[in-house]
């Protein structure tokens, strides 16, 4: 028997499951179940892309100055407080690895990003979940979970999978109360879906405690490129630049995310797009009978009356070519989440459920 083992807490992280991308025997899917932007990224991103193409025997800038200082520019930050990393994911993995380890607690909500359980178990930590309030972050029951022995706080606001976020004055209060040696770490993965929101990066200029993460994945239609960022304390940034590999990302990625960035009037053109749709695709499934929260997101948190008929509904869009997520694993088997895309696809899936609804299964 061999003797070779993984550090404690490896085995218990069950793995990722990403979104569904293929329909056995369909080959024109529509698939609304990661999140995706469906217009895809600018066109200023596409052509730094393809013009990084012909580099691509250079190793890529090791401090990723031009794209932190992009970022700084268009986001009013400090750029030396700016960290990237393939996709925000690795600056979640960058605080675990930093902050937490062996007897150590690192909190999420019970329906929160799965990514932070995954990264503290990693790190030798153990994830503690705190129960949300209607599928809504619950800064009491967080402030009450918290030990001496908790070291880091994630929330996603807006949370994926539900879409639903709490005020300002809640997170300035979760950011009061937790204990001195804690750090919160705001996740604004969809924070560009909320018009005029600046994702907590106000309150890390104000505090020692706070760190921001965002992403190029969602908004900016740069999932393929895996390239996200944080915003943190001086201090904290230094800490996390001592274990982010020098080569992280790739200069396509690095090039396409500085244009990305700059191209705010397309940021603008999908978030209005976004809410419209997301608007009219949340009054068109409540019509059938199918609820959701209020949605901040690109994305709408559908929720039936049982797990059974969820899965039902979910095979019957499968039928139909369209792809959405069961959300089980986030313990909302009743539900399943849906990107809000282009007209004709939210029109399409609004059509299916209807059809479902009404009995054609």
């Amino acid at each position: 028997m061999t003797k070779i083992t993984p550090q404690p807490g490896i085995m218990d992280i069950a793995l990722y499951q990403g979104g569904t991308a293929h329909i056995e025997g369909v080959s024109n899917v529509v698939k609304l179940s990661s999140n995706e932007n469906p217009f895809g990224p600018c066109e200023a991103a596409i052509k730094a892309f393809e013009g990084a193409g012909r580099s691509l025997h250079r190793y890529p800038s090791a401090d990723h100055g031009e794209l932190r200082g992009a970022i700084g520019e268009v986001y009013g930050l400090n750029p030396e407080q700016i960290i990237c990393g393939a996709g925000s994911d690795e600056i979640i993995a960058f605080l675990c690895q930093a902050y937490a380890g062996p007897g150590d607690e690192v909190i999420h909500t019970e329906h929160g990003f799965a990514m932070y359980a995954i990264s503290a178990r990693a790190a030798g930590a153990t994830p503690v979940e705190v129960r949300e309030q209607s599928r809504v972050t619950d800064v009491d029951a967080i402030l009450a979970a918290c030990t001496q022995r908790t070291k880091l706080v994630f929330i996603a606001n807006p949370n994926n999978p539900t879409g639903t976020m709490i005020a300002q004055s809640e997170v300035e209060r979760l950011a009061q109360g937790i204990p001195e040696q804690a750090i919160l770490v705001l996740d604004g993965a969809y924070a560009e879906y909320v018009e005029e929101y600046d994702g907590g990066a106000s309150l890390v200029t104000a505090r020692e405690n706070v760190v921001m993460t965002r992403t190029f994945s969602k908004i900016y239609g740069l999932g393929g490129l895996r390239v996200g960022w944080g915003y943190a304390p001086q201090a904290i940034i230094d800490v996390l630049n001592r274990i982010r590999g020098p080569f992280n990302l790739s200069e396509a990625g690095l090039a396409a995310a500085t244009a990305a960035v700059r191209d705010q009037a397309y940021v603008t053109q999908c978030r209005d797009a976004n809410a419209k749709w997301r608007d009219w695709l949340a009054h068109a499934l409540a019509q059938h009978g199918v609820p959701s929260d209020t949605s901040l997101a690109n994305f709408i948190l559908a929720r039936f009356g049982s797990e059974e008929e969820a899965g039902a509904c979910d095979s019957y869009l499968q039928s139909q070519g369209l792809i959405v997520r069961r959300v089980s694993g986030y313990k909302l088997p009743n539900a399943l989440r849906i990107t809000v895309g282009d007209e004709a696809s939210c029109r399409q899936v609004a059509h299916a459920v209807g059809q479902f609804k009404g009995g054609a299964r």
